[in-house]
Formats: structure tokens, C-alpha cells, sequence
């Protein structure tokens, strides 16, 4: 018991936010556990235990990242994410000239692990280092009159660059990417007056990208033809063969009712392709019902509210940013997941934040939880500072 206890007292920041991640970690399980079974007859020998192990290990990990982050002082991310944004911008070269496929697929948004073995995407440590380094840049320029000439090379080159990398292969990564950095300098006091010309030259870029692609297919690796036919099949109300991911996502949610059908017996993973990545909500629908969507959704939105809370409490103007930059990113993510499950949104590819299976998914946002949990951690000490100053006892004894 005592050793219990010694190990959660190590552990620090808001606990609100502890327990959201271990819940969801935990709640994961049952869902990729019956959706691999689809993957277990398709790339193995029907097993589906493999598959639960790799998930828990990539769990395990997570939560070490989670712990390891959340001890280094929240300060330090600063100095961290000026050395992070050339490493991150070399590794999507590196990305790009790979051209790794995965079964089969174009999957240029990966990277080779050398001697290891195992793929990482890039672009979601793009995203956690790049957010970083605009809530350092944001904090230093905070009581200064900046002039938009004066911000573009510290501040969007690096966006710039980070993004034009990740963009060829992953329109809908770079679309969130790019309305987070919106949403994080707009909430760090950047004029709003260039922010509609950053937003204008982004519409541009990415226009003369599509028609350069369209152009020169063969010139360099490309998706734009996907994104294309996704948004036409979003966009056409007749069923076609593009939609029939969302066509059976909605047959299994349909099929789920109000209270499911029971852990393990949903019967649309049999047909719909990611049915333990980017389509595992649908599958919890189907086999916990609206009930279980509902309890899902409510423990996204209340770990938005911690989050919120933590940025509100935070001490710094980096702190508040840092929490807001790393944070947000992750409900989004998942209320896109859903959105698309119910077609409210374009089939994006986009994971369900700690639920989905997928190493790079688990590891980044455990990454960006530890960061949270660094600030809170140092709000935290900072009251229990003032708790032992101002303690009246203290006071007193020292005058007697």
C-alpha cells in the first residue's frame, strides 16, 4: 500500500487530467481488441493478441513519456523547441525523400526508424514543436509593438516551411496545424489585421500547389487527386464507391442504438477498412451505443476544460500559451475523428486521440499531455510555496 502511494505522490500537475488520460488509456482496449480482429485475419494468422500487446506496449510508452516530460521544469521548453524546429524540418526532408509505403500504400508521411524497425510520422512532432515555439516567440513579444515585417522570419518561416513540408502528403494534418497556429497567435495578442494577410497567403500557397500537382503530377509525391475525391463524395449526396467508409461507419453507429451490442460483438469491423484507427469511434457507437459516444465525447470536452483551467492558472504567459498551443490540438483531433464517423466532416485520417491504435498518435499526445502537466506541476509548487509563506503559524513563531 505504502508503495502505492510513494509512486502517486511522484506524480505531479493537475489530477484531473491524470485521470482523463489513464481512463481513456485503459477504455481503449476494448475497442482496438475487437476491431483488430478485422486486421488479425488480414495481415496475420487470426490472432488478435499481438495486436493487443503492440497496443499496450505503445501505451506503456506513452505513459513513460507522460511521466518523463511532465518532471522537466516547464521553462525548458523554451530553449527545447529553438533546437527542435531544423530537426523537425530535417526529418520531414528526410520523410519526404523516403517515400515509404505500408502495405502497399502511399505512405510518405512516415519515417524508417533505422535499425529499430518501426515507422514514426513526423508531422504529429512537427505539430507539438512548432506550437511550442510560437508560445515561446508569443511570450517574448508580448509587451512589444511588432511590426508584421518584424514577425515573418522568426515567426512564419518556421510555420511556413513546417507546413509546406507536411502538406504534400497530408492536406488535413497541415489544415489543423494551420487553424491551431491561427488560433494560438490570435490568443497571444497578434494583430488581427496580419493574421488576415497570413490567412490570405495561405489560401494562395495552397491554391498554387493544388494547380502546380494538377499540372506536373509526376514532378514530386503528391495526394491531391484524394483529397479531391473526398471532398466530392463529402459534397454529393448519391452513395459511390468513395463512401463507403462512411457508408458502413454509419451502419455501425445506426446499428449500436442506445446501449450497443455488447463489448466485442460489433459486426461492421469485419468491412470497414481503419475500423481500429481512424473509424474506431464508430465502432464503439455500434458496440456501447449512443450511451457510450456520449460518455466518450463528455471526457473530451472535460478534458478541454482542464486544460482551460491549467492555461487560466498557469503563472506565465508561456505557460498559458504552451497548455493552449499543445492542448487544443487534441480535442480537435478527436471531435474531428467523430465528426467524420458521422459525416459532418471530409474523411481526414485523423486518429482518435488515445483510443485509436497507432504508435506516433499515442506517443505525440502523451508528449503534449506531459507538457500540460509540466505547467500545472509548476503552478502547483508555486501555491504550495505561498501556502508555506503565508502560513500564519510561520508567522508568528518566527516573531516569538
Amino acid at each position: 500500500m505504502s508503495k502505492t502511494k510513494n509512486i502517486f505522490s511522484t506524480l505531479k500537475g493537475d489530477r484531473a487530467i491524470w485521470a482523463i488520460t489513464a481512463f481513456l488509456a485503459l477504455f481503449s482496449f476494448l475497442p482496438v481488441f475487437s476491431a483488430s480482429s478485422n486486421l488479425a485475419y488480414l495481415y496475420g494468422n487470426g490472432e488478435t493478441l499481438p495486436f493487443l500487446v503492440r497496443h499496450f506496449m505503445h501505451l506503456v510508452l506513452g505513459f513513460a513519456i507522460i511521466y518523463g516530460v511532465h518532471k522537466v521544469p516547464a521553462h525548458y521548453f523554451k530553449g527545447l523547441s529553438i533546437i527542435g524546429v531544423p530537426i523537425v524540418i530535417i526529418l520531414l526532408l528526410i520523410t519526404m525523400a523516403q517515400g515509404t509505403t505500408i502495405d502497399g500504400a502511399n505512405a510518405s508521411r512516415w519515417i524508417k526508424v533505422p535499425f529499430v524497425g518501426i515507422t514514426f510520422q513526423t508531422s504529429t512532432l512537427a505539430s507539438v514543436v512548432l506550437m511550442i515555439y510560437i508560445a515561446r516567440y508569443l511570450s517574448k513579444i508580448k509587451d512589444q509593438q511588432i511590426t508584421f515585417k518584424e514577425s515573418i522570419l522568426p515567426l512564419w518561416v518556421p510555420v511556413a516551411l513546417i507546413l509546406g513540408l507536411i502538406l504534400p502528403a497530408n492536406f488535413s494534418t497541415t489544415a489543423i496545424i494551420f487553424a491551431m497556429v491561427l488560433t494560438l497567435v490570435f490568443m497571444g495578442g497578434y494583430p488581427f489585421k496580419y493574421l488576415a494577410i497570413i490567412v490570405a497567403t495561405g489560401l494562395l500557397a495552397l491554391t498554387m500547389f493544388i494547380l502546380a500537382a494538377k499540372a506536373f503530377p509526376g514532378v514530386f509525391p503528391n495526394r491531391v487527386d484524394t483529397w479531391m475525391s473526398r471532398i466530392d463524395s463529402f459534397a454529393d449526396d448519391e452513395d459511390s464507391e468513395g463512401d463507403y467508409q462512411i457508408e458502413k461507419a454509419k451502419i455501425a453507429i445506426a446499428t449500436g442504438g442506445l446501449t450497443g451490442l455488447g463489448p466485442g460483438k460489433s459486426v461492421q469491423k469485419n468491412f470497414l477498412p481503419q475500423s481500429s484507427s481512424d473509424f474506431i469511434y464508430a465502432i464503439i457507437v455500434e458496440e456501447f451505443g449512443l450511451v457510450g459516444g456520449l460518455m466518450l465525447l463528455l471526457m473530451y470536452l472535460l478534458l478541454l476544460f482542464r486544460i482551460l483551467v491549467v492555461a487560466h492558472k498557469a503563472d506565465t504567459v508561456f505557460g498559458k500559451l504552451a497548455v493552449m498551443g499543445v492542448g487544443l490540438p487534441i480535442v480537435f483531433q478527436a471531435l474531428i475523428n467523430m465528426a467524420v464517423a458521422v459525416e459532418l466532416f471530409p474523411v481526414t485520417g485523423q486518429t482518435l486521440p488515445l483510443v485509436s491504435s497507432g504508435g506516433t498518435s499515442i506517443w505525440m499526445t502523451c508528449l503534449a499531455i506531459g507538457i500540460i502537466l509540466s505547467v500545472s506541476a509548476k503552478r502547483e509548487e508555486v501555491r504550495v510555496k505561498e501556502e508555506e509563506e503565508m502560513n500564519p503559524l510561520d508567522v508568528l513563531s518566527e516573531a516569538m
